[in-house]
């Protein structure tokens, strides 16, 4: 670009998100699955065996509370997901993956293994790990989610 000497991250990073979900997409079609929106990768890789809250998810995501219940209710209506009473508070409600939501994560992260070997072979092993562990540092990753 004329006048600035090199792209702003923040640039960088959207355009390496659109790849990634562009090559994430074709994987996941090899192996079955269709028709994945934000929702699914904004609330099936922050539930836990037991559930969770809309509100711990959205703080998982770091996503608003409001955004993360209307990615819930999209994921409850596809039969990804469901509610049920939390067993240590009578008025709360935990969101836990039914089978079928269970069943896409092996197949994502599949997907996204052959993703990553793809660009591991672009960039070299020791560059995508660096990139990794620059992301993992700059977003302030939790290994528990």
């Amino acid at each position: 670009m004329p006048g600035y000497p090199q792209p702003l991250i923040g640039l960088l990073l959207r355009l390496a998100n659109q790849r990634w979900s562009t090559e994430m997409d074709a994987e996941l079609e090899k192996l079955g699955v269709r028709a994945l929106t934000a929702a699914h990768a904004r609330v099936i890789p922050f539930v836990p065996p037991e559930g969770v809250s809309v509100q711990a998810l959205a703080t998982k995501a770091n996503v608003r509370k409001q955004t993360m219940a209307q990615s819930v209710e999209q994921l409850i209506a596809a039969g990804l997901v469901e509610r049920r009473p939390d067993p240590n508070d009578r008025r709360a409600w935990l969101v836990v993956l039914t089978e079928a939501g269970r069943a896409i994560r092996p197949k994502s992260h599949k997907a996204g293994g052959t993703v990553e070997r793809a660009w591991a072979d672009q960039l070299g092993e020791d560059r995508l790990e660096a990139l990794r562990a620059a992301l993992i540092e700059l977003v302030g990753y939790d290994a528990e989610i």
